[in-house]
């Protein structure tokens, strides 16, 4: 049996067979890019955008992917869905290598992954009409044609939230969160089980940003779909993720429950992230230890030795500047449950207080006393109950006389002292 064969019959048996916890599993997932040089373009170097990257995404989840700009975030979600041929390792869909197919049978698979990409701008042809970018799918894999067509793409329209009168309309009579939500609508003609979002609200407005995000939570909970959340909002993707993962030029180094992560964190590059995000209150905020990083980011073509993040750890600094850190990459290791962290010092980490001293999820009120607290709570009719019987008028309405302003006795004394005889 051929290696094309025993793909195939693998994928059949993946589509068909039991289903596992995970849906997408990767091993080893590297990307790199050659550097190229002289008249004859010679590989003078190579990128690592992604270098040696092993997790999962499990069945109905959406997992957070975040880190810094060139981190390779973007790149993992496109190596997924290969639309960014890996260099090494293996990415497994529902038990399908993905590495190992053709082009034909990649194609029948990617009816059940689609990517909604960052640019809602770019993604768009400007030629096509917004029923013609919907429907291409859906003429792709012959799932519809003429007025079954027709409905699929109204029905996708209504889904997303936009009229379907639109279908005739140019992407350049769009806003930026209409367009996004074209896109959005195309990657689910297909019904797909599996969506890569690349940063799919970076480049819309905040309120606009709310919009999507509810979107995609509640197309989620109705479709029971599997996302690969990307975004730098670190108070997003604790919003919408069930686990996330965090990228430091090309490497996972921490992955868990949001939850878990965001109160202690085992990774010193997690607690810079952390303590990078501003808080709403000055008390607060005067409290919490920053983390400032020196440097710059190292260039991944040119990755450091050991612990990538140890030429910029405040960690490393703290505690001398250990041998280890400098000639040894520390592997992804569980530091709490269903929570892994690549640092030798991981335990060292979670002790520390930096950049989660301000988490508080306990709710706060300023400038309202407790005793307000209490009476709002009451009603009018319990209020009128607690005033003895003819008092009212007195209680809601006082006098002048009952609440003199503060120097006015002394002024009434010299008054009738000036009127009295001698």
């Amino acid at each position: 049996m051929t290696a094309a064969t025993q793909a195939d019959t693998a994928a059949k048996d993946g589509a068909n067979g039991p289903e596992g916890p995970n849906l997408v599993e990767v091993e080893n997932l590297k990307v790199y890019f050659p550097i190229r040089s002289g008249i004859f373009k010679n590989v003078k170097g190579q990128v690592r955008a992604v270098d040696d990257i092993s997790f999962e995404v499990r069945r109905g989840e959406t997992l957070g992917l975040v880190g810094e700009s060139g981190c390779g975030k973007s790149t993992t979600g496109r190596a997924l869905i290969r639309l960014r041929e890996p260099t090494a390792g293996t990415v497994r869909f529902d038990g399908v290598d993905l590495t190992t197919l053709k082009a034909n049978r990649l194609r029948s698979l990617r009816r059940r992954m689609q990517i909604i990409f960052q640019d809602p701008y770019g993604s768009l042809d400007p030629r096509m009409t917004v029923g013609s970018i919907i429907s291409e799918p859906l003429d792709t894999h012959k799932l519809a044609k003429g007025e079954q067509k027709r409905e699929r793409v109204a029905d996708l329209l209504k889904m997303v939230g936009l009229d379907p009168s639109y279908v005739n309309r140019y992407p350049h009579e769009f806003s930026g969160g209409q367009r996004q939500r074209i896109g959005v609508a195309r990657a689910l003609a297909v019904e797909p089980e599996f969506i890569v979002c690349d940063e799919p609200i970076s480049a819309l407005d905040v309120s606009i940003q709310a919009q999507v995000l509810n979107l995609l939570t509640d197309l989620r909970d109705r479709l029971g779909l599997t996302y690969l959340f990307i975004a730098h909002d670190l108070s997003v993707v604790k919003h919408i993720s069930d686990r996330v993962a965090v990228m430091y030029l090309g490497k996972i180094v921490e992955i868990g429950p949001p939850d878990q992560i965001y109160a202690g964190p085992g990774h010193p590059y997690t607690r810079a992230l952390l303590s990078a995000v501003p808080v709403p209150d000055p008390v607060m905020e005067r409290k919490r230890r920053r983390v400032i990083l020196k440097g710059d980011v190292p260039s991944p073509a040119n990755p450091p030795s050991g612990c990538r993040f140890h030429t910029r750890c405040w960690l490393y600094e703290k505690l001398g500047q250990p041998e280890n850190c400098r000639t040894i990459d520390p592997p992804l290791r569980e530091v709490a449950p269903d929570q892994k962290a690549a640092c030798h010092y991981a335990e060292d980490c979670l002790k520390s207080d930096v950049g989660v001293a301000h988490i508080d999820d306990r709710p706060t009120r300023h400038g309202t006393p407790a005793a307000a607290l209490k009476v709002a709570h009451k009603s009018t009719a319990e209020l009128i109950g607690e005033i003895p019987a003819g008092d009212i008028d007195k209680a809601l309405i006082p006098s002048i006389e009952e609440t003199p302003a503060e120097g006015a006795e002394g002024a009434t004394d010299a008054t009738d002292g000036g009127a009295k005889p001698n």
